[in-house]
């Protein structure tokens, strides 16, 4: 059936999984150039990337002796680097429910060929036995699966008395949900992902029971420059002070501090965590309502507020193979993007055919909802 095309569209249509959008009203023009064409060991700039350390540490509430430092090559560098320096002194648990969490199992089995790993897996739309876990091992999992929409409701499954160390792969779920700091030994995240800043930067994030691994724990493998943590037993702290492994880009610097300035200036974490919420609930209200789209995740206690997953329920659909299906979702994305109302929200490539919007709290709520009348639009035209 014919749908008329909608009258008025997203004032911004940039929803996009990863870079995501930049705040509202962002402008290059906001940004402090002082340091760009200076050393970042200069004082000035030294003291512009500590900010973003600090202003970081505050906004997201991390404890005062966790340590937090800016690593190279964004959220997989900070996560191989915790790997590489920390795995192996116990048994290991990895839960894995998306492409991000399946990368991190195959790198702890087949690059640091640990023995004693238990695979804790499940499909796309679904969430491992949580309480499976066992704190006297390590747990190495993603606090929000970017790719399949799926996100643990909580931390409650974490044992407090646990003797092992939590890795947390949680680059689409810091300033956008609520994250048990106390439950989480190793932290890590992008810049590029939540608040829309630039690539190639990543987080750190250490706790006590982390930084004493790495003072009692030596890997039986060689770590290359950029993943060592510590010297002569003793972990780096001018790392997590202002000073870098290598030279990061002063002008992403600055677009960080501008992200996390327009985050105070909105109320904080949790004025970033209701507009989350608030987009997750128009796309769930619209759900709803729709004959055709459904949600990846298949409990909505687990359905992402960042990226927001949805599958094609429809028979019409369903009945076809899956290269026809990949194919039709490209043909909608490219309508959409022609008629500049959704820019990059098809599938991730290893996930099931469907759409994937992000609704961090840099998205304009108004703007999710002026999308989705263009998603039945989009839709109907493809059945037509």
């Amino acid at each position: 059936m014919t749908i008329a095309k909608p009258a008025s569209k997203p004032r911004n249509p940039r929803f996009s999984s990863g870079p995501t959008s930049k705040r509202p009203g962002w402008s290059l023009d906001a940004l402090d150039t002082t340091s760009l064409g200076r050393s970042h060991r200069a004082g000035y700039p030294k003291g512009r990337i500590k900010q973003v350390i600090d202003d970081s540490k505050r906004i997201l509430g991390i404890p005062d002796d966790y340590l937090v430092g800016i690593v190279p090559a964004s959220d997989t560098g900070a996560f191989e680097m915790a790997m590489w320096t920390m795995l192996g002194a116990r048994g290991v648990d990895v839960l894995s429910w998306e492409s991000f969490g399946a990368g991190w199992l195959t790198d702890i089995k087949s690059q640091l060929k640990l023995e004693d790993v238990r695979d804790l897996s499940a499909a796309y739309g679904e969430l491992p036995d949580l309480g499976a876990v066992d704190g006297d091992r390590d747990i190495v999992f993603t606090w929000n699966g970017t790719t399949s929409g799926v996100r643990v409701p909580d931390a409650d499954w974490i044992p407090a008395d646990r003797a092992g160390l939590t890795f947390c792969d949680a680059t689409s779920a810091v300033f956008a949900m609520a994250v048990d700091w106390q439950k989480l030994d190793v932290v890590t995240w992008s810049w590029q992902k939540v608040l829309g800043g630039e690539a190639a930067h990543g987080m750190l994030v250490l706790s006590p029971a982390a930084v004493a691994r790495l003072e009692s724990y030596t890997p039986a493998w060689p770590l290359p420059k950029v993943f060592r943590l510590a010297k002569k037993g003793k972990v780096t702290l001018d790392l997590f002070e202002g000073a870098t492994i290598n030279t990061p880009s002063m002008l992403a610097v600055e677009d960080q501090l501008d992200a996390l300035a327009w985050a105070d200036s909105i109320g904080g974490l949790p004025a970033l965590i209701d507009r989350s919420a608030r987009n997750l609930a128009a796309i769930e209200a619209w759900v709803a309502q729709s004959d055709w789209a459904g949600f990846l995740a298949s409990d909505p206690a687990s359905h992402s507020s960042t990226s927001i997953c949805l599958s094609i329920v429809d028979p019409w659909f369903t009945g076809k193979d899956e290269d026809e299906q990949q194919a039709m979702i490209k043909q909608l994305t490219k309508l959409l993007e022609a008629e500049d109302v959704a820019y990059d929200i098809g599938g991730y490539r290893d996930a099931p055919p469907g759409l994937r919007i992000w609704g961090g709290g840099t998205v304009e709520t108004a703007d999710i909802e002026a999308l989705l009348p263009w998603l039945d639009w989009g839709y109907a035209s493809l059945k037509d």
